[in-house]
């Protein structure tokens, strides 16, 4: 029986954490080159990358319950099983990569009529995501390679592909954003081609390096991939839950931005930058929360089940500090976070009190995420779903009613998330105190 120290805990989050960051960069980069092209353009990228967002976090829920059975045969020590698990995933992702790239050609502009009542905007949108979605087929084999080595905790190959990632869109957001080094001015539409390449360039890195640096015959991936259809229904029997979550959480935070949006091009340009900041300041908290996920089910796997809550806590120690950190930062220099994304003004004065109310909600989150989180890593992810189901559907209802019948300023509209976190927090904390999750088998 292990229990995890602190510098345990550092060595599996820091490279998440720098992984994280420096995907965030090409979130960061996309919202500030085009904050500097147009109020249109900031707002369909928001719109569009929201929906995309959507789509992926199906892809990203079956990671994460494949992430759990992963995390869980390395604490047994049944290395060899933890290959069949990653070859299924594959397959699984790549089959419905290519079933969502063809509804989405298909149906995403009757979809984007329906939820954008701006013409402008509408146009926009549905040119970037004509391009965005290619990108499908690499980025749902991408979150499967993260479930490997999250899982067993071999994450320092997660910082180096973000970095690859990051460079490669950036450098590409800069040239087809604004038509430098002999690319044409592609605007928009040169954002959403750099991110798939950019993913492109994420998936052969991970591949390159898995089959260079990783032991293939000790994990069970010297082989060809062959379908197993009781392998995957059980890795289903885990991710279905985890994928519903994360689709209806996003979904959601989508109803949040219809609802910004109707305030006007200004508000949703205010949103869309708030939302980057607020994206960039939670990397601390979802790299600890990724870590407390894979390392709970570490620890139940080698027998450690007594020191589960003792590990959660110290995580969430960790998690309110930095998060205390980062807040005072961003509270004392305002400006200076929004000055990265635009140079007008007027826009900034608007978001500053919205930067408030975010600081207030990412101190909830660095609490309510590590213990939710640790919820799943128990394997319980149908307690989790339905514990962020109910969450979510106040969370619905508080939008409906202060965006879109109040019509609120948008920082009382980010309210909603200090909402969202209070009320997981408190229900994750009941159910960890009363339920019986210790004897969940995966």
């Amino acid at each position: 029986m292990k229990m995890y120290t602190n510098k345990d805990i550092w060595n599996v989050s820091y490279p998440i954490l720098l992984g994280l960051l420096a995907q965030n960069i090409i979130n960061v980069t996309d919202t500030a080159f085009l904050g500097r092209v147009g109020e249109v353009e900031l707002g369909a990228s928001a719109m569009g990358g929201l929906l995309y967002i959507c789509v992926f976090t199906v892809a990203f829920g079956f990671s994460t319950g494949s992430q759990i059975m992963i995390a869980r045969r390395n604490g047994e020590g049944r290395f060899k099983d933890i290959g069949g698990i990653m070859m299924q995933g594959c397959m699984f992702l790549w089959v419905m990569a290519a079933v969502l790239f063809g509804l989405c050609q298909w149906a995403m502009g009757d979809i984007v009529r329906v939820l954008i009542s701006s013409d402008a905007i509408y146009d926009a949108t549905c040119d970037f995501l004509h391009w965005r979605v290619y990108g499908f087929f690499f980025t749902f084999i991408n979150v499967m390679f993260r479930a490997l080595y999250i899982g067993i905790t071999h994450t320092k190959i997660l910082t180096w592909n973000a970095i690859v990632m990051a460079v490669v869109n950036v450098a590409l957001d800069y040239a087809m954003i604004f038509g430098h080094w002999g690319f044409p001015e592609m605007g928009l539409k040169g954002a959403a081609i750099a991110s798939v390449i950019a993913e492109t360039a994420s998936f052969l890195f991970c591949l390159g390096y898995t089959l260079i640096r990783i032991d293939l015959k000790k994990y069970g991936l010297n082989h060809l991939p062959y379908f197993n259809p009781s392998l995957l229904s059980r890795i289903l029997g885990i991710s279905c839950f985890t994928m519903i979550q994360y689709f209806i959480s996003m979904a959601t935070w989508f109803v949040f931005f219809m609802a910004v949006e109707r305030l006007g091009q200004r508000e949703l340009a205010v949103a869309n930058i708030i939302r980057s900041i607020y994206v960039v300041l939670l990397i601390p908290v979802q790299a600890l929360s990724t870590s407390a996920n894979s390392l709970v089910s570490n620890l139940i796997g080698s027998g450690g089940i007594d020191n589960v809550m003792k590990l959660m806590n110290r995580i969430a120690g960790f998690s309110f500090l930095i998060a205390i950190g980062c807040v005072c930062v961003m509270a004392i220099f305002p400006e200076a976070f929004l000055a990265i994304y635009t140079n007008d003004g007027a826009l900034i004065s608007e978001s500053v009190p919205s930067v408030y109310m975010i600081g207030v909600a990412i101190l909830v989150a660095s609490l309510s995420n590590i213990y939710f989180n640790g919820i799943s890593g128990t394997g319980n992810t149908r307690a989790a779903l339905f514990l962020e189901t109910g969450t979510l559907v106040v969370y619905a209802i508080y939008i409906f009613v202060i965006g879109m019948w109040m019509k609120a300023p948008v920082y009382v509209c980010f309210s909603t998330e200090v909402l969202y976190y209070g009320l997981m927090f408190l229900l994750s904390v009941i159910y960890l105190k009363k339920a019986k999750w210790q004897n969940k088998k995966i």
